[in-house]
């Protein structure tokens, strides 16, 4: 018996509602959106980026050396990009880049660039050498640390500060000049659902006094999604846009480190580095995201930025914000 299309259509919208309400029912509980169960809850319902979506375009990602950064170039490399890895060890860099290489199709490639990114003088040297490209059609800004205790920089700055936040906003600030010429291009910000528990503390960025490195690493990545909204603003109608995103609880080396008990307990659930990076390599190579800008992404769905009251800050904190990252960078904003 030959099915009628309204019944097939009513099928399909009825599975898309479904599909719907268990993703923000597994968002909503956290556990079981955070982890694998979520990722394969929801790949179902997605379209297979095209192969070479990002043939021709230059990415450049920080922290690529393993983890969610090399998933991601490995990805980005595979579907054609030419990609820029940014790592601070040269052995570690260099090894990506060869394991990255042997994913690359449809013309992409690998290049590496050596900069720590927690000291400022590095990322204006990697700048210079960057800016010299004729363009960067994608800026994935991945490096990150969690330290269980406080250390400082050879320029004075908290290192989870320096890394996770200064660094970024600098570098992306100093190359956003040749994303507007390379237009239309994208960053990505890749943030953390930790951020949900934390507001951003403009008065104490350096995270000083009674150290908390979880508490330290969440105000940074709160950071991140604030510097998206604004950078969206800033970047409206010049053909650049910025979207932030999480990854989930993905096994990586950062996560070993950062939070070994975490991911002792939870491994059985925890997402492999590809999967936390999937939504990553969306971004940057998918159709829809570039038909919005400013969002929080995860699984390819755009979520809230503020769970509770307490985490949110007002446009003067934003502001401050601003200016304080723009004194510690050493940065003139050419807006003032």
């Amino acid at each position: 018996m030959t099915v009628p299309d309204s019944h097939r259509n009513l099928r399909t919208v009825r599975s898309m509602d479904l599909r719907s309400a268990l993703d923000k029912a597994a968002d909503a509980v956290v556990v079981p959106g955070y982890t694998r169960i979520g990722h394969a809850l929801r790949r179902r319902g997605w379209e297979p980026l095209p192969d070479g979506a990002l043939e021709g375009s230059t990415v450049v990602v920080t922290g690529a050396t393993s983890g969610l950064g090399e998933a991601a170039a490995s990805r980005m490399a595979a579907l054609g990009a030419g990609v820029v890895i940014v790592g601070r060890n040269p052995d570690k860099a260099e090894a990506a880049g060869s394991r990255i290489a042997a994913a690359a199709r449809h013309g992409g490639g690998v290049e590496v660039e050596i900069a720590d990114l927690s000291l400022m003088e590095e990322i204006r040297r990697l700048a210079v050498r960057l800016l010299g490209r004729p363009r960067i059609d994608v800026l994935v800004n991945n490096a990150g640390v969690l330290l269980p205790e406080r250390r400082v920089t050879a320029e004075g700055n908290d290192v989870t500060l320096a890394t996770n936040l200064l660094g970024h906003f600098l570098l992306t600030n100093l190359l956003v000049p040749r994303l507007v010429e390379s237009a239309p291009a994208r960053i990505v910000n890749v943030s953390s659902g930790g951020m949900y528990t934390a507001r951003i503390s403009v008065s104490n960025l350096q995270n000083e006094g009674d150290y908390d490195g979880r508490v330290a690493y969440a105000r940074t990545k709160r950071g991140q999604v604030i510097l998206t909204e604004m950078w969206a603003e800033r970047l409206r109608g010049t053909g650049v846009v910025v979207h932030s995103m999480h990854p989930g609880w993905a096994d990586t080396p950062g996560v070993e480190a950062g939070i070994p008990l975490f991911q002792r307990v939870m491994n059985p659930l925890l997402r492999t580095a590809e999967q936390g990076a999937d939504t990553i390599v969306w971004l940057a190579a998918a159709d829809e995201p570039a038909g919005t800008t400013g969002l929080f992404w995860h699984d390819r769905e755009p979520r809230p930025t503020h769970r509770v009251s307490r985490t949110r800050e007002t446009a003067e904190q934003r502001e401050r914000l601003w200016r304080a990252l723009s004194d510690l960078a050493g940065w003139d904003d050419p807006e003032g």
